[in-house]
């Protein structure tokens, strides 16, 4: 089983690299913020509970996410690994996922940092909102969550630095030439 990382701030395109690292290499995708988003259209006590926080732009407590990717990945009997996309947020995270996996006989084989600048990023994001309609997209809610993903989120990567794990890549430029980054990094792992 390959278990893939993706990582960078909202607007960095992780979205668009995760659908085609799903086609070519058949991972199954666990994105925090579909499950979140899930979640709230259903108006589950989770989802009530999610859209509050979200609402704020802050994160959703660890217990709460961990436990609602645990599930997810429980759920998803055969398939050839995972791509987390939106997790882990926070080094408590980080080794909960760790420890999760462990127990599976399981671990992470790789972390991806897509490399964008703030300019980037709003652009983007400003484009996005104009066919999302995701609130999460609103300019204020945008700030709060680059500042937290620059202020907390940013300092996992030296964790998975440390086990050798992170690979960046430049997350500007054409959608394909970027793929082809990914593809040659993740191919260096998958191949013997």
């Amino acid at each position: 089983m390959f278990n893939l990382v993706i990582f960078g701030p909202p607007g960095a395109g992780k979205g668009t690299q995760s659908a085609k690292i799903i086609e070519k290499y058949k991972l199954a995708h666990i994105s925090t913020g579909d499950m979140f988003r899930m979640h709230i259209s259903q108006d589950t006590a989770l989802g009530k509970k999610v859209k509050e926080i979200l609402a704020e732009g802050m994160l959703v407590p660890d217990s709460v996410t961990i436990d609602m990717l645990e599930e997810e990945v429980n759920n998803q009997k055969e398939v050839t690994g995972f791509i987390f996309d939106g997790f882990p947020r926070t080094i408590a995270q980080a080794e909960a996922l760790d420890s999760f996996l462990e127990g599976k006989k399981e671990k992470i084989n790789l972390v991806i940092q897509l490399m964008v600048t703030e300019e980037e990023i709003k652009a983007r994001i400003a484009e996005r909102k104009k066919t999302s309609g995701r609130a999460d997209d609103d300019e204020i809610k945008l700030i709060k969550r680059i500042e937290e993903y620059f202020q907390k989120t940013v300092h996992v990567l030296p964790y998975y630095e440390k086990q050798g794990k992170l690979k960046q890549i430049q997350g500007i430029g054409e959608i394909e030439a970027i793929f082809e980054d990914i593809v040659r990094v993740m191919d260096e792992q998958l191949l013997p």
